[in-house]
């Protein structure tokens, strides 16, 4: 008989640990998970908090390069009318900078996604653009633009193909010293092809000519204007980014 009660309470006694063990392992597993939660809430608004952060940046850089965009079409195409280069109907001279509406609104949202572009090119290679990066050499590389296509306007040549060569080199140079990058490079060439198609298809309905066309309905050297245009954007756009990125660090 005391064999058989031994025997009775040694298994209730495993069976009493037993089920403290197993209450302590749900205990354990309940806790983790109220951790987890805990976690993946904290990650999950972080993740929304700097969502939100990113977009904000974003939408304030696309809204400067809008500006930009509009304010040197406006300037730059006065230069063009104003020296017969570009000829529109005449009720469209009586507007603001005897300009069209429509050009201002079209630059505004091409400069701003071509310098936002850039950046994002710039990342996807991981290649970080360094090069001269500060204003001073943002603002030198806008005044080159606009004196690129000052000089389109003003300058006298014999024929259109020394114009257009000048043009080109100056707006190599203008890559080659405030840019140099391949992602810079290649897309100022795809700035300029699709500018200059979407022009030629412009004059071609009729909506606004240009004097003395010796390249499909357009200047040979508009191609270059577009070619600077998009890397003078471009270095803008770089800029912005830099900036925006810079921001939360130095707070």
């Amino acid at each position: 008989m005391p064999r058989l009660e031994e025997h009775c309470w040694s298994c209730s006694c495993s069976a009493s640990v037993k089920t403290q063990e197993l209450s302590s392992a749900r205990w354990v597993v309940c806790k983790t998970a109220e951790m987890m939660s805990i976690i993946t809430s904290v990650l999950s608004h972080a993740y929304g908090s700097l969502h939100s952060l990113q977009s904000a940046n974003l939408i304030r850089r696309g809204l400067v390069l809008f500006i930009v965009g509009v304010v040197l079409a406006l300037v730059l195409n006065l230069l063009q009318i104003q020296r017969n280069v570009t000829l529109f109907p005449e009720e469209v001279l009586d507007t603001l900078f005897s300009s069209a509406w429509w050009i201002p609104l079209c630059c505004g949202t091409a400069a701003a996604v071509v310098g936002l572009l850039y950046p994002c090119l710039d990342q996807h290679l991981g290649e970080p653009h360094k090069f001269k990066r500060e204003w001073a050499s943002v603002m030198r590389c806008i005044a080159v633009f606009v004196g690129i296509n000052h000089a389109s306007a003003k300058l006298d040549f014999a024929n259109n193909v020394q114009l257009s060569l000048t043009l080109a080199a100056l707006s190599l140079g203008l890559w080659w010293t405030f840019d140099r990058s391949r992602s810079g490079f290649g897309l100022g060439l795809t700035t300029a092809f699709l500018a200059t198609l979407i022009a030629q298809l412009l004059v071609y309905n009729g909506i606004y000519q240009y004097t003395s066309p010796d390249f499909l309905y357009v200047r040979s050297w508009l191609p270059c204007i577009f070619f600077s245009g998009g890397v003078t954007v471009g270095n803008i756009g770089r800029q912005l980014a830099i900036g925006s990125t810079e921001k939360p660090h130095n707070d």
